[in-house]
């Protein structure tokens, strides 16, 4: 099987000989309602009022949207307003900890026997995708006719991050009983788990666990970025191309990050929603690269300050990788559920000084996507939606393989993104 194209990073992975943490509870934890792809919820809770870990405080005001839960015990502050990456507000739950993690009573293990049982339990547990996508898993459950292949992502191929990592190498029964759950109530009978063979160890723990289970291969992948994206991924594991107007899970393939299934596991078996979840420090401006255990909501700085880091020699922070993630704009901003890593920086990225298209095409030998980012950016320049119609724009994932090879320091990415959205309103 041909592999699809990509490049290697620098796979500096300092924290991944660092087993999870838990953090000890912060003094405040800040609750945006807007943790996912969709809609934000509108708070249920008022200030002076007491609260559960599980409690719901976020309720749904659409189908675009999970409830949002309490991750520690204690007061409530106030509602404020939290500040997203896009310069966008939306409602926050500010909530003392009393030290005590009391469980709310209604925290019971759920009855799953079949699709709509694991449908409704993905949704009240407030489940997203925990690789950095952030998509509403029962969204992917619901759009699933029939499920014939369950691909489990554990490539985790951006650089610095290691927080799947340790969830392979710590708690793979977790990850292979959410892989049991699913098989049973869905009637999967083919199980991928995909991790890059730079990984041994993750294979080794993952193979061993799944030595008495039935369906389940473990699939060692080339180290390159971005062999987690979902299409890739699920080429790269069971040979099936994903056409471009699809969804996996509309041709029978659900795709789910192993730290999510490891959550519906953990669910299935407490009936406490996602309310903490792994995250891993590093960067040239954290001494002590890690991976911690936190409550859903805890204030970046706290993270950074357990790790050492220098605050005053931080110039930039990044939520999730060097390629795909989100700049913070400050040091209050909060983890957040799809939030896999904090790389924080001494230097921000320089400005590049963007020259004309020499025509090398290094940026089309990268491209996964087989696009030619070039063309592309020529056609979004000169707006012409037919020729980025006729060039698969909509395909591309924004990986940035192309404008991080790009010899003349093209935006091509950024262009592409753009051209999206001009596709978009047109």
């Amino acid at each position: 099987m041909k592999r699809l194209n990509g490049i290697r990073l620098p796979m500096k992975r300092r924290a991944q000989e660092k087993q999870i943490t838990a953090l000890p509870l912060p003094k405040l934890v800040r609750i945006p309602m807007l943790m996912h792809m969709g809609d934000a919820c509108e708070p249920t809770v008022k200030p002076d009022e007491y609260v559960y870990v599980g409690q719901e405080i976020g309720r749904p005001v659409s189908d675009a949207a999970v409830p949002v839960h309490a991750s520690v015990s204690g007061t409530v502050s106030v509602i404020s307003e939290y500040q997203m990456p896009d310069g966008a507000t939306v409602p926050c739950v500010e909530i003392v900890p009393d030290g005590q993690q009391v469980i709310h009573p209604d925290c019971q293990p759920p009855k799953i026997e079949k699709k709509q049982d694991l449908i409704d339990a993905a949704r009240k547990s407030g489940c997203v995708g925990l690789g950095g996508s952030g998509d509403l898993t029962f969204q992917k459950l619901s759009r699933a006719e029939k499920i014939s292949v369950l691909v489990l992502n554990g490539a985790e191929c951006e650089t610095c991050l290691a927080s799947d990592l340790r969830m392979m190498l710590e708690n793979p029964d977790q990850i292979l009983g959410g892989a049991a759950l699913l098989q049973k109530v869905l009637k999967i009978k083919d199980v991928r788990i995909g991790v890059q063979s730079n990984q041994p160890a993750a294979i080794r723990a993952l193979t061993d666990a799944a030595e008495s289970a039935k369906g389940i291969t473990v699939c060692p992948l080339p180290p390159v970025y971005p062999q987690g994206e979902k299409r890739v991924l699920v080429y790269h594991t069971t040979g099936i191309v994903v056409p471009e107007d699809k969804e996996p899970e509309e041709i029978g393939v659900l795709v789910l990050n192993v730290s999510t299934c490891a959550f519906l596991y953990q669910y299935a078996q407490t009936g406490i929603p996602l309310v903490e979840r792994v995250v891993t420090v590093d960067g040239n401006a954290v001494p002590k690269a890690c991976n911690l255990l936190v409550p859903i909501g805890t204030p970046v700085i706290d993270l950074l300050l357990y790790a050492s880091c220098e605050l005053d020699l931080v110039k930039q922070i990044w939520c999730g990788g060097a390629m795909m993630g989100v700049s913070y704009p400050t040091f209050r901003a909060s983890v957040t559920k799809p939030q896999n890593g904090i790389i924080a920086l001494k230097n921000p990225k320089k400005e590049r000084t963007v020259g004309d298209c020499i025509r090398c095409g290094k940026c089309m030998r990268a491209c996964p996507m087989n696009l030619i980012p070039a063309e592309l950016d020529r056609a979004y320049e000169d707006r012409d939606v037919r020729m980025l119609t006729d060039l698969h724009a909509g395909i591309c994932m924004n990986c940035g393989c192309c404008t991080y090879v790009c010899p003349a320091n093209r935006p091509l990415a950024e262009h592409i993104q753009r051209a999206k959205t001009l596709l978009s309103n047109t």
